[in-house]
């Protein structure tokens, strides 16, 4: 028997605030947080989603913002970071590690060191990359650890920052738009960046029933792929994407029908959103077609940071019953195979939903989540 796990805690921090209630109306209203930010190199777009930072290095931005977030996290949960079978799974991309000398000087897992010790952890935590996937690889993780009896509680999620080197980076690659955001609209011509922190307390079923707290949603399953296409773009055919989906499905033991909502990865170039069209075409094929939704048309594209916020947008939308509009999304691609919501929000009495995110390298990682009716 699979021990199940509940979600008792989560936190975000993000260009349009950090509280879970006050980002998520200002997602329902169709806000975005971008603003135009200097930048030394001359690039496609010099809007971004960013978190005020008074100045402070990028290392410096990445441990507060982390630190900050995992505090959230933790008072929802009641719980503090220093129980004996309490671990921490935290996901980047590169954090600070381009653009900071003394970062590159020290192992990568640094960082995550630093943070441990600053929300006073016993354990060492594990620290993973895997590009924009990072976030929701964490979670996976700390999933598994509960289910293999090696944790009671796993604090998981993502972190990451704007820094020069990933704009100039994602301009020259031409997957940065020069216009916005628009994820599955005809005229997506790419993302735009933002930084920000996603993290949840996940927790076996058992000890979180022991000291009677409250249960935000159940972790039902996970999947993952890698379809090692391309160092930068996703398999047309979706094939690594199809396969975390069903993976993951087959691990919550639901079939494609039970799912009624998707936050897609949603990042706007135009090969990523026809590869996840694509592959919901082939996962949902039969049966009811899910709502799909996408939120970095609201906070931009925080690359490992983003699994993880995707996953709590997904669990508010389940909790609430209401899934936002993509922001971005006037015109959509009337190729896209499942229900979009455009304009306004969309009511809904779903109970399960999938977060599908895929990272460069060809990471793919789908996380299923329920919330009881």
């Amino acid at each position: 028997m699979v021990t199940p796990v509940a979600v008792t805690g989560a936190a975000w921090s993000t260009a349009l605030g950090h509280g879970l209630d006050d980002v998520w109306r200002r997602l329902l209203a169709g806000e975005h947080g971008f603003v135009p930010v200097d930048s030394p190199h001359r690039l496609r777009n010099t809007l971004a989603a960013v978190i005020p930072s008074h100045g402070e290095a990028p290392a410096s931005r990445l441990r507060r913002l982390a630190v900050e977030t995992l505090g959230r996290a933790l008072a929802e949960a009641k719980l503090e970071a220093g129980g004996a079978r309490t671990r921490l799974v935290l996901g980047t991309s590169l954090g600070a590690w381009l653009d900071d000398a003394h970062e590159q000087e020290a192992p990568l897992h640094t960082w995550a060191d630093d943070v441990a010790r600053a929300v006073g952890a016993r354990a060492a935590p594990v620290a993973l990359s895997t590009a924009c996937s990072s976030g929701a690889d964490a979670i996976m993780v700390g999933a598994e650890l509960i289910r293999a009896g090696a944790a009671d509680v796993c604090l998981c999620g993502g972190v990451d920052v704007l820094t020069p080197s990933k704009r100039l980076a994602h301009s020259a690659l031409s997957t940065m738009s020069p216009t916005r955001s628009r994820a599955f609209d005809v005229r997506h011509d790419g993302m735009l960046l933002g930084e920000g922190a996603g993290f949840l307390v996940l927790e076996s079923m058992a000890h979180a029933r022991e000291r009677s707290a409250p249960v935000f949603a159940l972790f039902r399953g996970a999947g993952s792929a890698n379809d090692a296409a391309s160092m930068t773009s996703p398999d047309p055919a979706a094939t690594g994407a199809r396969l975390a989906m069903e993976r993951s499905l087959q691990d919550a033991g639901v079939a494609p029908g039970d799912i009624g909502l998707v936050n897609a990865h949603g990042s706007a170039t135009p090969a990523n959103d026809r590869a996840e069209a694509e592959s919901f075409r082939a996962v949902f094929k039969t049966g009811p077609l899910p709502c799909v939704f996408a939120t970095k048309g609201a906070f931009g594209h925080t690359l490992g940071a983003t699994g993880a916020m995707e996953a709590i947008a997904l669990i508010l939308a389940l909790r609430e019953g209401v899934v936002p509009p993509i922001a971005g999304l006037e015109q959509p691609d009337e190729d896209f195979p499942c229900p979009l919501p455009v304009g306004c929000p969309v009511r809904h009495d779903e109970r399960l939903g999938l977060s599908l995110t895929l990272g460069f390298g060809g990471f793919d990682t789908s996380l299923v989540f329920e919330v009881p009716r």
